[in-house]
């Protein structure tokens, strides 16, 4: 972890200018830093136009040259949705943690890009191609960019939530036909793995319908306005409808410990091609099989 306190005669610096004059790295890349939240001030994600003040900390993950090239290319076999020069979207599968970390050092989803996507080799840092992230047992489509240039390209159409993504999960109960969860999420106080309705979180929005009605359960679609950390989790486990196999947020004694939540839909503008990319997946096995027994025995319980 690299550290730097701002002196007054930095004081309405961009935030992103700081970053290339301390770490000697390209424009692009300091802003996938800023965006992908290894570069913060004050221990806040800030945006790359943040002007700095007297005295900010400022922390950032520590970027060694050749990073990537420590992390083994491993044949994980995974799903490739689309793909062209700039960018691929994947299926991730589930059980399967996006990229290393201080308290992760296991095979990622990184090690399979790295194989299926040689070109992601030239880009520094743990987090080559990565955009967003779906937690390990969250199933479904996620966006990788190719070069830094796309990777901080399309992390600025999420945050100007221009990336459309819709999700189905299994719940329990009924939540209602359709509405909006509009309630802020922030890190939970009691336990640092989670997250938690609070006050004093970020602003947090959730769009939800029910697509299908069983005795015991619910099929929603989802889309998010927002997309902060576990976020529909979060939301359905507040209001008491988590989602089936969720065994952070749901009923820890349930005999399904495979988390119902798919990521189906993607639809955004290309960033460096003027046309329109709408993709749309199937549900993962375990999940379709859930839901054709309930289909069958619509009074079952899971």
């Amino acid at each position: 972890m690299k550290k730097f306190l701002v002196e007054e005669v930095e004081t309405g610096m961009r935030f992103d200018v700081f970053l290339v004059q301390k770490l000697n790295l390209s424009k692009n890349k300091c802003q996938s830093l800023i965006s992908s939240g290894e570069a913060l001030i004050n221990d806040q994600k800030q945006k790359k136009s943040y002007l700095l003040k007297n005295n900010d900390e400022i922390k950032v993950e520590i970027i060694v040259k050749n990073t990537v090239n420590e992390l083994e290319p491993l044949p994980l076999d995974l799903d490739i949705v689309y793909e062209d020069d700039d960018l691929a979207v994947i299926n991730k599968p589930v059980n399967l943690v996006v990229h290393p970390s201080s308290s992760f050092k296991g095979i990622t989803l990184v090690n399979g890009l790295l194989y299926q996507i040689p070109v992601l080799k030239k880009i520094e840092g743990t987090r080559p191609g990565i955009v967003h992230r779906l937690d390990k047992d969250t199933t479904g489509l996620m966006i990788v960019g190719k070069t830094e240039e796309t990777i901080v390209q399309m992390q600025e159409l999420l945050q100007k939530r221009h990336v459309k993504r819709t999700y189905w999960a299994l719940i329990h109960g009924f939540l209602g036909q359709h509405g909006t969860i509009d309630l802020p999420i922030g890190r939970d106080v009691k336990n640092r793995l989670k997250m938690s309705v609070t006050s004093q979180g970020k602003p947090s929005v959730t769009h939800f319908k029910t697509l299908q009605r069983f005795e015991h359960y619910s099929l929603l679609e989802l889309e998010l306005e927002t997309g902060r950390t576990h976020q529909i989790r979060v939301h359905l486990s507040y209001l008491k409808h988590p989602i089936v196999g969720d065994n952070l947020y749901g009923n820890h004694n349930e005999k399904i410990k495979t988390q119902l939540l798919h990521a189906k839909k993607l639809a955004f503008s290309h960033p460096q091609k003027d046309k329109k990319i709408s993709l749309e997946i199937p549900l993962n096995d375990a999940f379709q099989k859930v839901l054709n027994q309930l289909e069958l025995d619509p009074s079952s319980f899971l």
